[in-house]
C-alpha cells in the first residue's frame, strides 16, 4: 500500500465546510464593527478538506474467484475507509467499484460522515487513457458503501490490449477528501462566527439578506439607533423602534432574531410574510421610509449621505449651438448583466453616447428636429455604492420575465477613477477618489418565480468573509463570495478522460443580485464603532427585559419536566366568565390561577400554597377532579379522595390526566355561612349530587352563574326551588322553570327537566349545569327574541360577528354585523341591504375571504349557492370572519344568466377604436353578440356584415363563428375585436388567398432572429402572380402611411418567429402554405417591419395582466 497527499480535490460544495474546531472561539466582542481589531478566527483561512489518495495493486487478477473483495484499510479525516470491488460484476457485466466505510459495524448510533471521492482503474500503458469517475456522499449505517455498479466493462478490463491488466495486475486508485458535515442543530453561528443570523417567516430570506446588509454598515446602524423613540413606543406600530430592537438583538443576542416585530411595523399581514418579493424593491421602499421618519431628527440626511449619488443626463446637437442637461440624483445604480462580462462594461454601457439621427431625431427648442447626441456622466459617487444587477428581464416571444444566468465579474477593488475619469462629468470634483472595496454580495439562487436569498458580507472589510443564510452563519473564503457568484456556466469533471467526450456543462442559477462597495476614503467613517452609548436607555432596560424574559421562560422549558402546572377553578371564576367570556360549561382553564409546582411535592403542602394565595385555611378547602365526558364537555367530576391527597403533585397528575397533558386541573370546592367565612366541607355520599347553576333574564338576553347545590339522588327540584329564588334574588313564590345544558358541540342540547321527577330519574349526576329562568307569560313570549332558555343558547352558539368590506378596498373593514351561522344567504344579503340603505338585496354580491392570502377569493359567491352563513366563511379548514360586498347594477340573479364581454370595435374608415361592454345570456351566440353590436355602433353602410376575432399580443388567433356559444369567450386576457368584413374578402375565388399581416420590430434585448410584434394585426387577400410591390401599394393605402415613412419599412415572410426578407420582385402568393383557412395561419405571416410609433391604446390593458409579482409596500 502506498499513501501520499495529492493537491486538494475541487471544491465542489463548500457548503458543507464549518471552521476546523482548533479555530473555534468563544463568542466575539460586541463591538463587531472594529475594523481595528478583527478576531482571530477572522484571519484564519477556510481550511481544506483532508485529502489523500490510496492506491491498491491486486496481483493475479484474473484468477480472483471470489465475488467480493476488499483491499486494505487507509485512513482519511481520522476515518477508516477500504475499497470495495466485484471482479466479475455486481450482477453487471461490468466492474463493480464502491468506496465503504470500513468500521461501519462497530460506529455509535446515528454515525454520518461526508466524503467526496473519486475511484479509477489505472491504464499501465498510456496512464492518459485511465478511468476515473468521482463523486461525494453523505455515508451513514444504512448506506455504508457508496459508488459505481457499472464503473467500466468486463470486456475492456479484461482484454490485455487495452493496458488495464499487465502482468494481470490491476492497478486501483481511490483519491478521498473528507468533508466536516455541518450540525444544522447543534450549530452555533455566534460561537463560530461572532454572529447571528436572521429567521425566516417563510419566504423573508430576501428582506434577511438586505438587513444583514444594512446592520453591517455601522454608519447606516448608528444611524438607526439615533432615531427618535420613546418608551411608550410599540415595535410593532414604530418602523424605527422594530428596526433599533432588531439590530439591537443582531448586535448583542446569542442566538437567531426574528422579524415579525418589524414586517407588523411595516403593515404586513401573514400573507405578505409568504411572498417574496424583489430585493432591490425592498431596499428602496425602506430607505424612502426610514429617510421620510429621519426628517426633523438629529439624524436627518444619514440616508443621503450614505447612499444618494448623481449622474447628469444630457444631450447635445451636433450641427448646432443646442445642450440640454439634467442633474438626477440615484441611491442605487442599475446595471446591465446581459451582454456585459463585468462591472466595468456595464458602466461603459451606462456612460454610452447615443446618436439620435433619422426617425430618432431630437426637437430642440428653436432649431426643430437636430442630429444630436445623448449619454449620462456622473457628478459624484456616494460612499456607500449599491449596485443592482439586472439578472431579470422581459422574453417578448416567451411573453414572460426570465432569470440572466450569464457570467457577470465584480472586483474586489472597483475604480471607478480608470482610463482617465471616464464615467466622470468634468464638473466632477476632483479631490475625490473613487477607489471602492467590495463589502458585499447578495446571491439570488433559483429561477424567475421564486429561490432564495443569502448574502456574503465582510462586515469589517477584512479578508474574511461570512456567509448570511436565514439563520446560519458561516466562514467563507473570498473564492465562494466572489468567483462563485458569478454565474455562467460550469463544467463537470470528465469521467473517462483521454475518450474524446464531451464535456458537460450546466447553468450556474445561483449568482450575484446585487454588490455593496465602500468607498476607500470613507472607509474608516462608515466603518465606524457602535456600542452600547449610541442606544437609546429606554431601548436597553426593554430589550434586556425582553432578554431576561426569554431567559426565563427558556429556563422553565428546561425545568419542566420537574414542574406540574396546577390549575385551581373557584366560584368566582365562574361567576366572572359565565355570561361574558363563556356561556356553555363552567370555566375557561387559561384564566384561572395557574400554579407551577415542583412534581415531588406533596399535594398537601400545595394546600398550603393555596391557603396563602386565596385566604382558605386548609380544613376548609376540598377539591374535585375535572373529566372530559363523551359528549364534549368538561365538567367537575368527583372529590379527591385523603390517600390521593397523601400522594405527591405529579403521582396525582398521571392519575388524574389520561390525556397526558403537563396540567392538573381542580375546582376548589368552599363552603361559605350566612356571614362569608369558610366553614368545614359538607360530607359527600353516593346520594349527594353536586349541581352548577346559572341564571337567565330573556329582558337583558343575559346569562350568568349564581351558585352550586348540593341534592339528594331521590330528592326532587320542587324542594329547592325557594333556594333557587333565593340564589336569584327573585320572590320565594316565583314560578321558575328548569333546563339542562347537557351539550354543545357540535349542535346544542338542552332538555326542560320535569320538576316533579326526582334527580336521578332525570339523569342528573355530579358536575351538570341547570339554567333556569322566570317562568314564560304566555303573551310575552312574542316580546323577547330569545324567550327562553334553549333559544337563548342556540342564539349565543350560532352568533357570528361578521366584518364587511367593500371589494374595491379589501384591505378595510367597512363595518361589522352579529348574524347567525344559521343564517340563509337571503338572511345575510337582506341583513346586508338594510344596514347600507339598498332597497334591493338581490343587487349585492358577496365573495369569501381567503384566511392564507389575507384576500378576496377569485370567485364570489353564487347567488344562493351556499346553505348558511357557515359555508360563506369557510376556508379549507380555517374558519374567518370576514365578507367582501359589491352592489351590482342589476339583480345577482340576473346576472349569473349573463356574460358580459369587452369588445373592442375597429371603424372601417375612421382611425377609432370604442369599447363596448355586451351583456347577453349565456346561451347567446357569436351572432348574437355581433346583432347587438350593430345597434351601437356607426357602420360604413347600412347592410354591412360584421365578424369578431380574437387578438393576443398583437397577433389574430381566431375569427370566432358566428354560432360559436359566447359562454366560454375568455375577454380577460385576450382582447375581442369586431370589425366589418371588406366586401374583397366575402366570395375568395381560387385564385385568391386570405393572409395575415402583422406589424414588428427587432427586440434590441435578443438576438437578431426574435422579433416583437406590436400595432394592430389584420388580414389581407392577395391574389396569385401578384408582387410585393403590387401588395405594398395596397397595403399603404390601406394603412394610410405616408410615402417618406413608407420608404423605410421592411417587407419579410414570417414563421415561427423568424424573419425571411422579401424582394418587391418577389411573387407572394407562393411563399405561403396551401392552407386557405385562417386557424393557425399566425403561425406564418407577412410582417412589416418599422418603428413602433403608434400611441398605446387604452384597452390593450387587458393584455398586461400577467402580474409576476406583488409589489413591496410599507404601509406605516
Amino acid at each position: 500500500m502506498t499513501m501520499m497527499t495529492p493537491p486538494p480535490l475541487e471544491q465542489e460544495d463548500d457548503e458543507m465546510l464549518v471552521p476546523h474546531p482548533e479555530f473555534t472561539e468563544g463568542p466575539q466582542p460586541m463591538e463587531v464593527a472594529q475594523v481595528e481589531a478583527p478576531t482571530m478566527a477572522e484571519n484564519q483561512p477556510v481550511e481544506d478538506p483532508p485529502t489523500s489518495r490510496f492506491t491498491w495493486t491486486i496481483e493475479n487478477f484474473s484468477r480472483l474467484n471470489t465475488k467480493k473483495l476488499y483491499s486494505e484499510i487507509f485512513i482519511v479525516g481520522g476515518y477508516k475507509w477500504r475499497i470495495l470491488i466485484f471482479p466479475k460484476g455486481n450482477n453487471v457485466d461490468h466492474l463493480s467499484m464502491y468506496l465503504d466505510v470500513a468500521d461501519s459495524g462497530t460506529l455509535p448510533y446515528g454515525w454520518s460522515r461526508n466524503a467526496q471521492f473519486s475511484l479509477a482503474v489505472c491504464n499501465q500503458i498510456h496512464n492518459k487513457f485511465t478511468i476515473r469517475k468521482d463523486t461525494q456522499h453523505q455515508f451513514n449505517a444504512r448506506e455504508s458503501d457508496w459508488g459505481f455498479t457499472s464503473f467500466m466493462p468486463l470486456g475492456d478490463l479484461y482484454d490485455p490490449i487495452k493496458g488495464y491488466l499487465v502482468n494481470d495486475t490491476c492497478v486501483i486508485e481511490a483519491e478521498v477528501a473528507v468533508r466536516r458535515v455541518v450540525d444544522y442543530w447543534n450549530y452555533d453561528s455566534k460561537k463560530e462566527t461572532g454572529y447571528v443570523g436572521l429567521k425566516n417567516q417563510g419566504a423573508t430570506c430576501y428582506m434577511n439578506s438586505l438587513l444583514q446588509t444594512l446592520y453591517h454598515i455601522p454608519y447606516f446602524r448608528k444611524a438607526v439607533y439615533h432615531m427618535p423613540t420613546t418608551e411608550i413606543d410599540i415595535p410593532s406600530a414604530s418602523i424605527p423602534l422594530a428596526l433599533q430592537s432588531l439590530f439591537y438583538k443582531l448586535q448583542y443576542s446569542d442566538s437567531s432574531v426574528a422579524t415579525k416585530e418589524l414586517t407588523k411595523s411595516f403593515g404586513w399581514d401573514m400573507y405578505d410574510s409568504f411572498m417574496q418579493h424583489d430585493v432591490q424593491e425592498l431596499n428602496r421602499v425602506l430607505c424612502e421610509k426610514l429617510e421620510d421618519k429621519m426628517k426633523g431628527t438629529v439624524v436627518e440626511g444619514a440616508i443621503q449621505q450614505l447612499f444618494e449619488g448623481h449622474h447628469m443626463n444630457f444631450i447635445e446637437c451636433i450641427n448646432v449651438d443646442y445642450k440640454s442637461s439634467r442633474k438626477e440624483s440615484f441611491y442605487d445604480l442599475q446595471l446591465d448583466v446581459k451582454g456585459c462580462k463585468d462591472v466595468y462594461a456595464s458602466f461603459d454601457k451606462y456612460v454610452e453616447v447615443e446618436r439620435l439621427e433619422g426617425d430618432n431625431k431630437y426637437h430642440a427648442e428653436q432649431y426643430g428636429l437636430q442630429d444630436a447626441k445623448k449619454g449620462a456622466l456622473f457628478v459624484d459617487f456616494p460612499p456607500v455604492l449599491q449596485l443592482q444587477l439586472k439578472r431579470f428581464e422581459y422574453d417578448y416571444m416567451r411573453d414572460t420575465m426570465v432569470k440572466i444566468n450569464d457570467r457577470y465579474e465584480f472586483p474586489l477593488q472597483l475604480n471607478l477613477d480608470r482610463d482617465n475619469r471616464k464615467y466622470l462629468s468634468p464638473d466632477a470634483d476632483h479631490t475625490v477618489r473613487n477607489l471602492y472595496t467590495l463589502h458585499s454580495v447578495l446571491v439570488h439562487s433559483g429561477g424567475v418565480h421564486g429561490g432564495h436569498y443569502y448574502a456574503f458580507i465582510r462586515p469589517t472589510l477584512s479578508d474574511q468573509w461570512y456567509k448570511f443564510d436565514d439563520e446560519r452563519v458561516t466562514k467563507e473564503d473570498v473564492k465562494r463570495a466572489l468567483e462563485e457568484q458569478y454565474g455562467g456556466e460550469e463544467e463537470l469533471p470528465q469521467t473517462n478522460p483521454g475518450f474524446n467526450n464531451t464535456p458537460f456543462k450546466f447553468t450556474k442559477y445561483s449568482n450575484a443580485y446585487m454588490l455593496v462597495y465602500i468607498r476607500e476614503s470613507d472607509k474608516d467613517k462608515i466603518i465606524c464603532n457602535v456600542d452600547e452609548k449610541d442606544i437609546a436607555e429606554h431601548l436597553r432596560i426593554r430589550l434586556k427585559k425582553e432578554q431576561e424574559e426569554k431567559e426565563h421562560k427558556k429556563k422553565e422549558k428546561a425545568e419542566a419536566h420537574l414542574y406540574t402546572i396546577i390549575k385551581v377553578a373557584r366560584d368566582e371564576d365562574l361567576a366572572q366568565q359565565t355570561g361574558k367570556d363563556i356561556y356553555f360549561d363552567l370555566v375557561d382553564h387559561e384564566k384561572v390561577r395557574s400554579f407551577r409546582i415542583q412534581k415531588q411535592m406533596p399535594f398537601n403542602l400545595f394546600k398550603d400554597e393555596v391557603a396563602k394565595e386565596f385566604g382558605v385555611p386548609v380544613q376548609y378547602q376540598r377539591f374535585w377532579l375535572w373529566a372530559k365526558r363523551q359528549n364534549h364537555t368538561y365538567r367537575p367530576n368527583r372529590p379527591l379522595h385523603p390517600q390521593e391527597e397523601a400522594q405527591s403533585v405529579g403521582q396525582l397528575r398521571e392519575v388524574s390526566n389520561k390525556a397526558h397533558n403537563a396540567e392538573l386541573r381542580l375546582f376548589l370546592e368552599v363552603e361559605l355561612g350566612p356571614d362569608l367565612r369558610a366553614l368545614p366541607p359538607p360530607d359527600k355520599t353516593k346520594e349527594d349530587i353536586l349541581l352548577f347553576f346559572k341564571l337567565y333574564d330573556p329582558e337583558k338576553e343575559e346569562l350568568r352563574y349564581v351558585g352550586r347545590l348540593f341534592v339528594k339522588a331521590l330528592g326532587k327540584p320542587l324542594e329547592i326551588l325557594s333556594k333557587l329564588n333565593q340564589m336569584a334574588g327573585f320572590s320565594q313564590n316565583e314560578e321558575i322553570e328548569l333546563y339542562e345544558e347537557i351539550k354543545f358541540d357540535p349542535s346544542v342540547m338542552c332538555e326542560h327537566i320535569d320538576k316533579k321527577l326526582s334527580f336521578r330519574s332525570s339523569q342528573l349526576e355530579d358536575g351538570d349545569i341547570i339554567c333556569y329562568q322566570k317562568a314564560p307569560i304566555q303573551d310575552n313570549e312574542d316580546k323577547y327574541r330569545y324567550p327562553d332558555v334553549p333559544s337563548f343558547l342556540e342564539y349565543v352558539h350560532n352568533r357570528q360577528v361578521v366584518h364587511f368590506r367593500s371589494l374595491e378596498r379589501p384591505k378595510e373593514d367597512d363595518f361589522s354585523l352579529e348574524l347567525s351561522k344559521l343564517f340563509t344567504y337571503d338572511d345575510v344579503v337582506e341583513r346586508l341591504a338594510r344596514h347600507i340603505g339598498l332597497d334591493d338585496p338581490s343587487k349585492i354580491r358577496l365573495t369569501s375571504h381567503n384566511c392564507y392570502s389575507q384576500q378576496p377569493k377569485p370567485q364570489p359567491v353564487k347567488y344562493r349557492g351556499v346553505e348558511h352563513l357557515s359555508d360563506m366563511l369557510v376556508h379549507y379548514n380555517q374558519i374567518s370572519d370576514i365578507l367582501y360586498y359589491e352592489v351590482l347594477d342589476i339583480p345577482l340573479p340576473e346576472l349569473q344568466g349573463l356574460k358580459t364581454l369587452k369588445v373592442a370595435f375597429h371603424h372601417a374608415t375612421k382611425d377609432e377604436v370604442v369599447i363596448h361592454n355586451i351583456r347577453l345570456p349565456k346561451s347567446s351566440t357569436v351572432a348574437d353578440v355581433i346583432n347587438d353590436l350593430k345597434t351601437k355602433v356607426e357602420l360604413s353602410h347600412p347592410n354591412a356584415e360584421l365578424r369578431l376575432i380574437e387578438v393576443f399580443y398583437h397577433k389574430i388567433y381566431k375569427i370566432f363563428p358566428p354560432s360559436e356559444k359566447i359562454e366560454n369567450i375568455n375577454d380577460q386576457y385576450w382582447t375581442l375585436r369586431a370589425e366589418e368584413i371588406p366586401e374583397e374578402e366575402k366570395n375568395l375565388g381560387s385564385h385568391n388567398r386570405l393572409i395575415h399581416v402583422y406589424h414588428f420590430m427587432k427586440d434590441p434585448n435578443q438576438n437578431q432572429m426574435q422579433v416583437q410584434n406590436f400595432g394592430e394585426p389584420f388580414f389581407l387577400v392577395i391574389h396569385d402572380g401578384e408582387t410585393l410591390a403590387e401588395i405594398k401599394l395596397r397595403i399603404q393605402k390601406k394603412l394610410q402611411v405616408p410615402d417618406e415613412e413608407f420608404s423605410k419599412w421592411k417587407f419579410a415572410l414570417l414563421s415561427l418567429g423568424r424573419p425571411e426578407y422579401l424582394q418587391d420582385s418577389d411573387i407572394i402568393a407562393g411563399r405561403f402554405q396551401q392552407r386557405r383557412d385562417v386557424y393557425g395561419a399566425w403561425e406564418q405571416y407577412l410582417g412589416l417591419e418599422h418603428s413602433d410609433t403608434t400611441p398605446k391604446r387604452a384597452y390593450t390593458a387587458n393584455q398586461s395582466r400577467h402580474a409576476y409579482e406583488k409589489p413591496v409596500k410599507i404601509y406605516n
